[in-house]
């Protein structure tokens, strides 16, 4: 139940390990949600989260809306591209994994959230931390679980059977069996991947 941070390089799969811890926790039946951080511009990004409150600023909905921490409620929230979190955002996420306290934006309310962070990042956060980028108390918070995936170029015993699945899977609505030749095999096994 604890965060964790993924670290990998970009296509290592991140967010289906992410996916797959989700699914074998006790949280399984709740949701997942995942939000990209470099996907939202950084002005959103508190109002994503966190939520706002009607009137927080202009063009915010009638009503209020709620964010990412409420709808992720008892389930997970994957949090990728974590180094590229505004720093005007990270003490308030770290409020919330030291506390469970989130606030809407525009709000003067605190509420509770029952959530599980999984973050990742293909970016060195402690070199971050050095440069003043990203807060070390988050990055130790976060860091309680770190999970490392190595590029499959590091892990080439893995190729073979990856392919093999991946066949099967593509041409499952084929209904043939089909196997990779001895000569892709040694093309797949010479890529730099």
């Amino acid at each position: 139940d604890k965060p964790t941070l993924i670290v990998g390089e970009s296509g290592t799969g991140k967010e289906l390990f992410a996916q797959s811890i989700h699914s074998a926790s006790s949280r399984a039946h709740f949701p997942f949600v995942a939000m990209n951080c470099a996907a939202i511009p950084p002005t959103l990004l508190e109002s994503e989260l966190f939520g706002y409150e009607e009137g927080a600023f202009t063009g915010a909905r009638k009503g209020g809306k709620e964010g990412l921490f409420q709808m992720a409620q008892k389930g997970t929230l994957f949090l990728d591209e974590i180094g590229e979190l505004p720093l005007h955002v990270q003490p308030k996420l770290l409020r919330f994994l030291e506390t469970g306290e989130i606030k809407r934006v525009g709000g003067s309310r605190l509420s509770y959230s029952d959530v599980r962070v999984i973050a990742a990042t293909n970016r060195d956060l402690r070199q971050l931390v050095a440069q003043h980028k990203f807060r070390e108390d988050l990055f130790y918070r976060l860091n309680v679980l770190p999970v490392h995936i190595p590029p499959l170029r590091n892990r080439r015993e893995d190729i073979l059977p990856l392919a093999s699945f991946f066949l099967q899977q593509f041409n499952r609505k084929y209904e043939r069996s089909l196997r990779l030749s001895p000569q892709f095999q040694e093309k797949l096994l010479a890529y730099h991947w």
